[in-house]
């Protein structure tokens, strides 16, 4: 029987020579491209070349399009026209996506794939899994989990190990560690991945531990993860076990490559071990960012201003993260100006600041106390896209307070969309320490009537203002609060607060009480509260009593040297006094100058106690004596109960007129003729004279007078004191 030979369509494309030739010539043109406009001709001439049907040709112009441009639209456009691409195809794309600077795009390629019918396999889900990770996106990446284990993938280690960086990404350690801990084969990424994700959850214990389990399962740390776990010990503050993991490093011979040696530097700078960070940064060659930066912040840290700049004038390279570390390291060791300096400097070299720099240049600021410098600041954050973080504008709140603008802190208070405890806790602290207490305690109230729970802060600032208020009985009640209402167990600040509004409401003995009775030793600052109680109201023997047991925790306190010195003199007990100085003069302790700032025309002007370097100290002393003379027609006369020295009554009162603040006011009084707001911080607690001196000025003069000093805020209007005479 004869068969029919069946005609078959004429092939398309048919792979003729010149074809061959042109598809050969179009991808060695793809290869060697070096730009995306580069690309897009070599698209062009595809087309021309009636090539486009080439799933190969196409891919690679996907692929390459990834490599050379940071947008992925173009990339996406053409595997758009490749009609059903083959899964491995559409896993590739996925592969490139997914390491790429918009992994959130791999989805549009899965919507395509779900949509279209084309087949997911378990290649598939690594891929989708690690570009969700990086985005956090944690609802689709429970999607992709359901599809995986719907199709039986979820068994599988690839997608087990995606799945737990996932979780642990996106912040479900704990679901992280179940799909860990359901793995048969967990190789030393897992394992990573695991520890990882616990260090960026913060549970640095947690990742000791699994590091500890994991060498039990007799699995090799690679360097990647050794340096992970020296985070982890560094992070929380883990000396003993960074300096096993360093000794593991010595004895298994792992060669300690720039970024290992990086990781050993930051762990013992982390943990305050300069010394020993030193001796292996000195050994580094060349010195990396990373191990200057670490170095920086330690010694910041640990208050060393000085070595720290050292390091920060030694980098050749530095990055935002270094000039917020050092901008940082001036802020937190009081040299605020010296930070918004550097900071000027940063802006001068056209380095953007990020929003750990701001949050560093707004602390220096509320240090600083200069209002018109967070003027400044605050229009800066708004010009440059910082305005609408919730970190900044709690930053915000704080640093107005500190400058002595209650009206601006509430105004961003208001404002403000989203708002967490921390914002609540700002403009709390921000009441008490302006002497507003009602507003306190009505915002406390209000944040818990909007279900936001109030933290140890937040009742720090809540009993700091009834304290300064004398509202003995409702902090009596908030602090009670704390455990019967929020499972809060009081800490040291907490019973500090209490001693002080005990204290300043003269019940010493209640004092006395709660400070024996308390579940914690007492530190400094607990005998500190009950010793300037005691000062104020005149107990000497209860406060010579706070003071030993204060020096017997801190032998060097200068506070405590001075109260016993000052109590001895009242008492005229001399041969104490001169005991007393003795001991300081051999322990070379010095009691701490009264020191005041007042800033004019973006100028920050500084005043010692009696000083006379100013370059206008001449007429400021000549301010001086006329604003004592205005003022004794209104009833001031000089307290020199405060002066504590063998002197005649009169080189007293010379000596309790030339306080800094007096000085500072003068200057004020004698250059801002404008009749605006004069603004002054302290760096001590401002005395009975100073206090009437600027009350009557206030009156006198018709002038509304801010002094910040080491406590709180006095607010002086027509002689009256915002803080009611009770400081």
């Amino acid at each position: 029987m004869s068969r029919t030979a069946l005609a078959l369509p004429p092939n398309p494309n048919p792979a003729t020579p010149t074809t061959l030739r042109r598809h050969h010539a179009a991808l060695s043109a793809l290869s060697s491209a070096t730009s995306i406009t580069h690309l897009k001709q070599v698209h062009a001439q595809i087309l021309r070349s009636k090539l486009e049907r080439s799933t190969s040709l196409l891919l690679k112009l996907v692929i390459s399009s990834c490599t050379l441009s940071s947008s992925l639209d173009y990339a996406l456009s053409v595997f758009n026209f490749i009609p059903k691409p083959e899964t491995h195809i559409c896993n590739r794309f996925l592969r490139e996506l997914s390491r790429s600077e918009e992994p959130e795009k791999t989805l549009l390629v899965y919507e395509r794939m779900r949509t279209q019918g084309l087949a997911v396999d378990r290649f598939s889900f690594p891929p989708l899994l690690k570009a969700l990770s990086r985005v956090n996106f944690l609802v689709e990446g429970l999607e992709i989990h359901g599809l995986a284990a719907k199709m039986g993938y979820d068994s599988d280690p690839f997608v087990q190990t995606g799945l737990i960086r996932m979780y642990a990404s996106c912040g479900w350690i704990a679901e992280a560690r179940l799909m860990f801990d359901k793995m048969f084969h967990r190789d030393v990424i897992a394992w990573s991945i695991m520890i990882d994700g616990y260090c960026q959850s913060g549970l640095f214990n947690d990742a000791l531990l699994l590091f500890e389990e994991m060498k039990n399962c007799n699995v090799k740390p690679d360097e990647m993860m050794l340096s992970t776990v020296l985070s982890a010990c560094g992070r929380a503050g883990n000396l003993s076990y960074g300096k096993m993991i360093h000794d593991f490093i010595m004895e298994n011979n792992i060669v300690v490559d720039p970024y290992l040696q990086s990781a050993l530097v930051t762990m013992y700078a982390s943990c305050g071990t300069m010394d020993l960070a030193l001796d292996l940064f000195e050994k580094m060659s060349p010195k990396n960012l990373v191990a200057s930066t670490a170095m920086v912040t330690g010694y910041s840290k640990l208050g060393q201003i000085e070595d720290a700049r050292s390091i920060f004038n030694q980098m050749v390279k530095k990055d935002v993260v270094c000039w917020s570390a050092m901008i940082s390291g001036y802020a937190e060791s009081d040299s605020p100006q010296e930070a918004l300096n550097l900071f000027n400097e940063m802006q001068s070299l056209g380095i953007k600041p990020d929003q750990v720099t701001m949050l560093s240049v707004i602390t220096a600021c509320a240090h600083l106390g200069a209002l018109d410098q967070a003027k400044w600041i605050h229009i800066f954050v708004d010009k440059n896209g910082f305005g609408g973080a919730l970190p900044i504008n709690n930053a915000l709140i704080d640093m107005y307070a500190k400058c002595g603008s209650l009206e601006r802190a509430r105004k961003i208070f208001d404002k403000m969309p989203r708002k967490n405890v921390i914002s609540w806790t700002c403009m709390i602290s921000a009441f008490a320490m302006h002497g507003d207490a009602s507003n306190a305690l009505s915002f406390f109230c209000q944040m818990k009537d909007e279900n936001i729970e109030p933290n140890g802060i937040t009742f720090v600032g809540v009993l700091y203002a009834c304290s300064h208020a004398g509202l003995v009985e409702e902090g009596r009640r908030i602090f009670n609060s704390m455990t019967n209402e929020h499972n809060i167990t009081p800490k040291h600040e907490h019973y500090g607060c209490m001693v002080d509004l005990f204290g300043r409401a003269n019940l010493l003995r209640e004092a006395l009480e709660l400070v024996e009775a308390m579940p914690l030793a007492p530190n400094v600052v607990i005998w500190g509260s009950l010793m300037a109680a005691c000062r104020v109201h005149g107990e000497i023997e209860l406060g010579e009593f706070a003071a030993k047991r204060l020096l017997e925790l801190d032998p060097d306190h200068n506070g405590a040297h001075v109260f016993l010195s000052n109590i001895y003199a009242k008492a005229r007990r001399w041969e104490d006094v001169g005991q007393v100085r003795k001991l300081m003069k051999h322990k070379r302790i010095s009691k701490e100058r009264g020191c005041s700032r007042i800033e004019l025309n973006n100028e920050i002007h500084e005043f010692l106690v009696a000083d006379r370097s100013h370059k206008h100290a001449e007429k400021i002393y000549e301010k001086l004596n006329e604003v004592v003379s205005k003022l004794k027609l209104v009833g001031y006369a000089p307290n020199t109960s405060g002066i504590l020295l063998d002197l005649e009554e009169e080189e007293k009162k010379e000596v309790v007129l030339w306080h800094s603040e007096k000085l500072a006011l003068c200057y004020g009084l004698m250059k801002d003729r404008t009749g605006s707001c004069i603004r002054i911080i302290k760096n001590l607690r401002v005395c009975e004279d100073c206090h009437t001196f600027i009350k009557l000025a206030s009156k006198v003069y018709e002038r509304e007078i801010v002094v910040r000093d080491r406590t709180r805020f006095h607010h002086y209007k027509d002689g009256v004191c915002s803080c009611k005479d009770y400081w």
